[in-house]
């Protein structure tokens, strides 16, 4: 029994919203974790023989883990593409971007635990792993649910005619199936080609 159009669109504004949040998942958190990645996570000074001041070294998350923003950088990318896959191809982008971000997840964690000479901020690294969680979650919800979601721009496709409905298009007031439109179309053009008015009656 085929589905009512009421539940047809029910359900493709369920899968819109679905969208709307995985993508802004992946966003949020990827862009989380990028701009934690840009900050000082530790601050070590170098003593030096008086009168000279001790030197401070700050290094930022990019700076313990070079990969990190880079990883981060590709998760948020990524992000936006969702919107532009569909099917198959978006339940496979959706396993890789879980898989990127719980690698920056995996570097937030790192810096929670990680025994770095001077004063080090663990509020950075919390936020880098907080950031790949979420994007994580954003690219799993893809993977799993991601395949049936409306792909960007659908809503302005034009739906396919069923049998029926392309039957009584083709049938003129009185009943009878009209002419086809490439038959008059050709009829049109032999008609100027002999030197007559195809609009004339």
């Amino acid at each position: 029994m085929a589905a009512s159009p009421v539940s047809a669109g029910e359900r493709s504004a369920g899968g819109r919203r679905e969208l709307t949040y995985a993508v802004l998942l992946c966003l949020a958190g990827a862009g989380l974790a990028l701009w934690a990645a840009t900050r000082n996570w530790s601050v070590e000074l170098t003593l030096r023989p008086a009168p000279l001041p001790p030197v401070r070294e700050a290094r930022s998350g990019a700076g313990l883990l070079p990969w990190l923003p880079a990883l981060a950088l590709v998760t948020l990318a990524g992000g936006g593409a969702v919107l532009a896959t569909r099917g198959g191809l978006r339940r496979a982008l959706g396993v890789l971007l879980g898989v990127l971000a719980l690698a920056v997840a995996a570097g937030g964690g790192y810096g929670l635990v990680a025994d770095v000479d001077g004063s080090v901020s663990r509020q950075w690294p919390a936020l880098c792993l907080l950031g790949g969680l979420l994007a994580a979650a954003g690219g799993f919800w893809t993977a799993l649910r991601g395949g049936g979601w409306p792909a960007m721009g659908a809503r302005y496709e034009r739906p396919a005619r069923t049998a029926p409905e392309a039957a009584s298009a083709s049938a003129g007031p009185e009943g009878p199936p009209a002419p086809m439109a490439g038959r008059r179309t050709t009829e049109a053009w032999n008609a100027l080609d002999r030197g007559e008015d195809p609009t004339a009656d």
